[in-house]
């Protein structure tokens, strides 16, 4: 309806009521569904296609999302909640969004049937700090009470639901030992695992079996500047630049006027010189590689080529930090000092073990081995294509996230759907003792969390209803009867269709995984529930001349 039929004079449209929530929970549910098929280990993949033809295979939440291109305001919500669950955890993104997806759902049931939306905001919210409570009190352990492989069966359990599931073992081991290598103890004592310092690198060729872990180094996917560069040296000492090594050309706009010509050949000299002066003060610091991320001309590689120094050009800014970081060197932007002259000090350069350049695959790349100061370590993964090689990326890059995050927080709650269907057991029963309309949407909220171990039978091809009814009959038995308690961790077997001990049989997550997927869903749900007026406005008509 057009703003000035209702009185208002302003050129738009205005939906209120229950016509803008009834859209809000359509668009919303439209983005969940796309996401549902691909949740857990039987979940399917998704193509996508975009403007230009490039296509993406995958079945990591966070990536469909941000590649559809939402426009819906209250579908945008959800779009940057898998954003902040994929930067603030790394996994969970698809669950996350079908969870919300069900409580706004559920809400505007609920608002439907009179109850109004403060109540179940409030309501929410209680459900929100009683599950939190519930999961950190009966459901969390602590990673260092259980095995050694624990860290393994978190990584297997991200590794799942993914494309390369089947060698999850391999991919397992290699994430692990990836992560354990990059620990450093910040200054509160306690450890920290930058998995900034993890660089995945892939390359075209072989099984993903073949991918590979290169610990305590670091890999650019660069080839020498030039063929009579040594493939080798040891022990490296790196010097990383930020500028050209060509033969130095004056400045834009500066002319020079030359009157005899004997002079001419004099400048071009200098020229020359200027340069090969510079590449001189390299060499006697002690540099034995050189990494620019600008160019070295031909002039400039033949005095590299001459002191037996490997020259790598076009070095990305971004690997440049990180070599100088893991080296304990410095990247220059100049050698200009204060004084107005030229220098290169010995300490600029970073120290390594070893520095060489080695075919893989169709590709060359240049590995920085052992290095000095602090740790880096690369996984290279190897695969058919580019499609496998991109999926196989962001699994593990999920992978990685949730054993650094298991391991700062030290614990792991059971996979599987059964956090989901204990909170359920335990919301059910908490909703009961409230006496206020709130007791309502807890109730809601407790059946919004069933859909996560519905969906994951629903892909596993299973009786969705028969496996969560025997799911639920196991957590009420673990919540009633103290004999029977282990029960609570008990989820689904999705291969077998069953329910089994997830705690023994090693499907484990990192609790910080759940409780923020918990957070963030409840608060997306309550944005968009608050939500009651929509007023768009119509673009402003330019005059025509």
């Amino acid at each position: 309806m057009a703003m000035y039929e209702s009185g208002l004079s302003i050129a738009g449209e205005r939906q209120s009521g229950q016509d803008i929530r009834q859209s809000n929970v359509t668009a919303v549910a439209a983005v969940a569904n796309i996401l549902k098929t691909s949740l857990g280990p039987q979940g399917l993949d998704k193509m996508l296609v975009d403007d230009i033809g490039d296509i993406t295979i995958t079945n990591d939440g966070a990536t469909i999302v941000k590649m559809l291109e939402v426009e819906h305001p209250a579908a945008k919500v959800l779009v940057e909640l898998a954003n902040l669950q994929d930067t603030e955890v790394g996994d969970g993104t698809t669950s996350v969004i079908i969870i919300a997806s069900e409580l706004i759902k559920r809400a505007n049931d609920l608002v439907k049937a009179d109850i109004h939306p403060t109540s179940i905001i409030s309501g929410y919210r209680t459900a929100m700090r009683l599950s939190v409570k519930y999961i950190q009190e009966h459901l969390a352990q602590k990673v260092d009470a259980l095995p050694a492989e624990t860290l393994f069966q978190v990584a297997r359990t991200s590794l799942s639901s993914k494309f390369i599931g089947q060698d999850a073992q391999t991919f397992a081991t290699m994430v692990v030992d990836a992560v354990k290598s990059v620990k450093i103890v910040g200054v509160d004592g306690k450890p920290k695992y930058p998995i900034g310092q993890i660089n995945v690198i892939k390359s075209h060729g072989k099984s993903s079996a073949e991918s590979k872990l290169i610990l305590n180094g670091y890999a650019v996917q660069l080839a020498r500047a030039a063929q009579g560069m040594p493939t080798k040296v040891s022990p490296a000492k790196i010097a990383m630049i930020d500028f050209d090594l060509k033969k130095h050309r004056m400045h834009m706009g500066v002319n020079i006027v030359v009157d005899d010509p004997a002079e001419l050949e004099k400048i071009r000299q200098k020229e020359m010189d200027i340069t090969k002066e510079k590449i001189d003060k390299i060499i006697k610091a002690g540099a034995n590689v050189v990494l620019t991320t600008k160019g070295i001309d031909d002039m400039a590689m033949k005095y590299l080529v001459e002191a037996g120094i490997i020259g790598v050009r076009r070095v990305n800014k971004g690997d440049m930090k990180r070599i100088a970081k893991c080296t304990g060197g410095a990247m220059q932007l100049t050698m200009a000092t204060l004084d107005g002259e030229e220098a290169f000090e010995e300490s600029y350069l970073g120290h390594a073990d070893e520095f060489v350049e080695e075919r893989v695959g169709d590709n060359d790349f240049c590995f920085v081995k052992g290095s000095k100061s602090s740790k880096a370590t690369t996984i290279l993964l190897r695969g058919a294509n580019e499609f496998m090689l991109e999926e196989m990326d962001r699994s593990v890059h999920d992978s990685i996230c949730a054993v650094s995050r298991t391991l700062e927080s030290n614990n792991v709650v059971p996979g599987g759907g059964a956090v989901e269907a204990a909170l359920n057991i335990h919301l059910e029963d908490k909703a009961r003792t409230l006496g206020s309309r709130e007791q309502l949407a807890v109730a809601e909220f407790a059946e919004a969390l069933l859909t996560i171990p519905k969906t994951l039978a629903i892909n596993a091809a299973k009786d969705a209803i028969d496996l969560t009814a025997r799911l639920r009959a196991h957590h009420h038995a673990s919540q009633t009867k103290a004999e029977q308690k282990d029960y609570k961790w008990f989820g689904l077997d999705l291969v077998n269709g069953k329910v089994r001990n997830c705690l023994s049989d090693g499907v484990l997550e990192p609790m910080v995984s759940k409780l923020k997927s918990l957070k963030f869903a409840t608060e997306a749900a309550i944005t968009i529930l608050r939500i009651d007026d929509l007023i768009k406005l119509e673009e402003e008509q330019q005059p025509q001349r």
